[in-house]
């Protein structure tokens, strides 16, 4: 090859990658100027820990200007909804929960097929009530975390690939949140504490949020500085997990056999002697768990323990557990806040179970999210509409404080929307 055609080769590569370049980038500006128009449509989708379905919520961030960009500060919700697994994903889907190991090819092909479904969620949610997606941001399924006892160092993994979500929505996308934080130091989790701020721009501060989800996990927002989170142990995981096994049946429907039921004292001690409920660190020190500790196998474990009690009465059982989340919560607020709430704001599915309420009730003065305007089914998925829109915008969103994270970090990657020619 002579010199010249050396210099030809290398000169047309540089032109079309410099090509390349512009339209990527000709894509985000777009999507941002819609973001700092506030028309946007962003949707926030996810199926949580307990792998139970679908959540989507369609929402407008308000943005403000700042030095050197623009912030989102606030959102108006537009809808939300909760779509089932079709039947066969959700087995695949729970039996990879039930850390029955996937290959190569099964993670590969799960990671395809949820991305897929997260994608048509978001976009059947938008065309029922018509609207046009600009962005999704997609949390994806956790498959695994480190909990926090992961000798190499803090991993995680989450699957429903942020391109198949593009394809399947038509718009733009941002997925894989956690891997930034992890990579900048964090434990990736608990990271809704990084959005609350726009979800309850105008709930009075301090502001303490429960989540309670597959796990329970405190958000702090202070009247002035940056948010604390940490997870406190289990909450669906335990209570789901038993009524799979106790009830044949996804969920203990508003906790009526645990209602039914009575705690054991000595049974719940033993259950609470779980190193985790003991490891709390000074007041806002960073904390994350997981399904790897609090999961099939620490549920056989538990149910071992009854057994050997005579204990196996299934209202019993359920009760004992209901006594365990609520009284974990109790203590990991006790060591983890700087001042005791005056209100503790709960959300996620846990807020149905009334048996679960009346437990927590008992120790905190905990009233619904909805009481500040947030549907507390929708929360966690206005936090990724929330971080997907600050990714956009190159809003830093980590906070040492939070997770654990070096400071500046934008979280999430972009799947561009389609190039229209």
């Amino acid at each position: 090859m002579s010199p010249s055609s050396s210099t030809t080769r290398i000169g047309l590569a540089s032109t079309l990658f410099c090509t390349m370049a512009r339209g990527y980038l000709l894509l985000v500006r777009k999507l941002m100027r819609s973001l700092e128009s506030g028309e946007a449509i962003v949707a926030g989708v996810l199926s949580g820990t307990s792998g139970d379905g679908i959540d989507v919520a369609l929402t407008k961030p308000r943005v403000e200007p700042v030095p050197g960009g623009w912030r989102v500060i606030s959102l108006e919700s537009l809808a939300f909804a909760t779509q089932p697994f079709q039947e066969t994903l959700a087995k695949r889907l729970r039996s990879a929960l039930d850390s029955r190991p996937l290959d190569a090819r099964g993670l590969a092909l799960i990671s395809r097929d949820l991305g897929r479904a997260f994608g048509a969620a978001a976009s059947a949610l938008a065309q029922e009530h018509g609207l046009s997606l600009d962005l999704v941001g997609s949390h994806g399924q956790t498959l695994w975390h480190h909990d926090d006892v992961e000798p190499s160092g803090p991993a995680s993994l989450q699957v429903g690939d942020g391109d198949w979500v593009a394809e399947a929505a038509g718009c733009a996308v941002v997925s894989d949140f956690r891997q930034r934080d992890l990579a900048a130091g964090g434990l990736g989790a608990p990271i809704s504490a990084l959005a609350d701020d726009a979800i309850f721009p105008d709930a009075p501060r301090p502001l303490a949020i429960l989540n309670l989800g597959g796990l329970a996990n405190i958000s702090w927002l202070p009247a002035e500085g940056m948010p604390l989170a940490f997870d406190t142990g289990p909450a669906g995981t335990l209570l789901d997990g038993l009524a799979r096994r106790l009830l044949d049946a996804p969920f203990d429907p508003g906790g009526a056999a645990a209602l039914a039921g009575r705690p054991h004292s000595e049974l719940l001690a033993r259950w609470l002697e779980h190193p985790f409920f003991g490891s709390h660190g000074p007041p806002g020190s960073p904390r994350s768990t997981g399904r790897d500790t609090f999961g099939e196998a620490w549920i056989d474990e538990l149910l071992a323990g009854a057994s050997e009690w005579g204990l196996k009465e299934t209202p019993d059982l359920l009760a004992c557990a209901v006594e365990l989340v609520a009284e974990t919560v109790a203590r990991a607020l006790a060591a983890g806040l700087p001042e005791p709430p005056e209100t503790l704001l709960v959300a996620g599915g846990g807020v149905h179970n009334e048996a679960l309420m009346a437990a927590l009730r008992e120790r905190l003065p905990v009233e619904s999210s909805q009481t500040a305007g947030v549907d507390p089914d929708a929360r966690e998925a206005l936090v990724f509409a929330t971080l997907a829109a600050r990714c956009v915008l190159g809003q830093a969103t980590s906070a040492p404080s939070a997770t654990g994270a070096a400071p500046g970090r934008v979280l999430g990657k972009i799947s561009p929307a389609v190039v229209r020619r």
